[in-house]
């Protein structure tokens, strides 16, 4: 119960990551508010079962408070209502997650830029940007007052090149440089902010999209070998409550980071006591596939984005030139996108 007596809120909270890092909370005893659109009162996604009053219910069965906040992280004054309501019953905020996304039915993938439907995309960024901003802006006047306290942006990535499609990709670099501006912001408060990524993360919907369940999770390996490095929802949340934890958690502030570095860092483990590493992963994958005489269309995509992704990191400049390479040799020149 190393959050016992701490105060969260989990912007984000219905699903996926968001619910996951609340429940982890919950099991370091943290007061959690849950807040999300989707509501027991009224679904906001039809598609979609999952509520704020379950992972409110999650986090207290896990031992800490679960409180469910119905707020559309768009409308100001929702989120400030919702910040004021935590003044007044706690006086202090000491954890605010900002993983508010809603964005994949509104992401064109296999879209270029000049094809994509414009107003779509401005939505995405609202969803996936804007309710950052406006939640960190009524949430950190209250972490002020509190002393200590850690603001986590939730991405896809901790790389700073191209990640496939130019909305996404606006997006999750944007909540790095989030934590980053107010890292710069805040470098004088005893706040840290800091921006990261789960790895394949076995999503509500992620599950729904294979078939499988997370009780029978590993007989959708055969549609994906990358399957069996992937990890539930928990495992980021523990490595939240870790960062929330640790008292020296000031030297990592306005950086990038993931989830599987900093599972090994503090030792965490997800529920079936794996630590799946996705880049050592990913590391292993390009360099079999670049040893095949003849790559499947899977293996070139494969290769084509992670060379994108590996743009501007120059300690894998040598793995970007075999990619390069490679794609050369087994890329049509009038399809390619390199």
């Amino acid at each position: 119960m190393t959050l016992r007596g701490k105060i969260a809120v989990v912007a984000g909270a219905t699903r996926g990551a968001g619910r996951g890092i609340a429940r982890a909370l919950g099991e370091a005893g943290a007061t959690v508010y849950c807040t999300g659109r989707s509501s027991r009162a009224g679904q906001v996604d039809p598609k979609r079962p999952e509520t704020i009053e379950e992972t409110a219910d999650l986090v207290t069965a896990a031992g800490g408070e679960g409180i469910a906040v119905c707020a559309d992280h768009t409308d100001e004054s929702a989120v400030e209502r919702l910040f004021d309501r935590i003044r007044a019953d706690h006086g202090r905020l000491d954890i605010l997650i900002n993983d508010i996304w809603g964005g994949d039915p509104l992401t064109e993938w296999g879209k270029t830029f000049w094809e994509v439907n414009v107003q779509q995309g401005l939505k995405l960024m609202e969803r996936a940007i804007h309710t950052h901003i406006i939640t960190s802006r009524h949430g950190v006047p209250l972490m002020l007052d509190s002393g200590n306290g850690l603001i986590v942006e939730i991405t896809d990535g901790a790389f700073y090149g191209y990640r496939g499609q130019l909305f996404y990709d606006l997006c999750k670099m944007s909540t790095i440089r989030l934590a980053y501006a107010m890292s710069v912001e805040l470098a004088e408060r005893p706040l840290t902010a800091v921006a990261l990524t789960p790895g394949f993360l076995r999503s509500e919907a992620v599950l729904d999209h294979f078939g499988v369940t997370e009780q029978n999770w590993r007989d959708a390996i055969n549609k994906d070998p990358h399957f069996a490095h992937s990890e539930t929802p928990l495992l980021v949340g523990r490595v939240v409550a870790a960062l929330a934890a640790d008292p020296d958690v000031r030297r990592l502030t306005g950086k990038a980071l993931t989830c599987w570095d900093l599972a090994r860092h503090y030792g965490v483990t997800d529920t079936d006591g794996r630590q799946p590493h996705w880049d050592e992963h990913m590391d292993a994958a390009v360099e079999e596939i670049i040893k095949l005489a003849s790559p499947s269309e899977d293996d070139v995509f494969l290769l084509t984005i992670r060379k994108h992704q590996i743009d501007f990191d120059e300690g894998r400049a040598a793995q970007r030139d075999r990619i390069q390479a490679f794609l050369k040799r087994h890329v049509d020149p009038t399809r390619r996108s390199t």
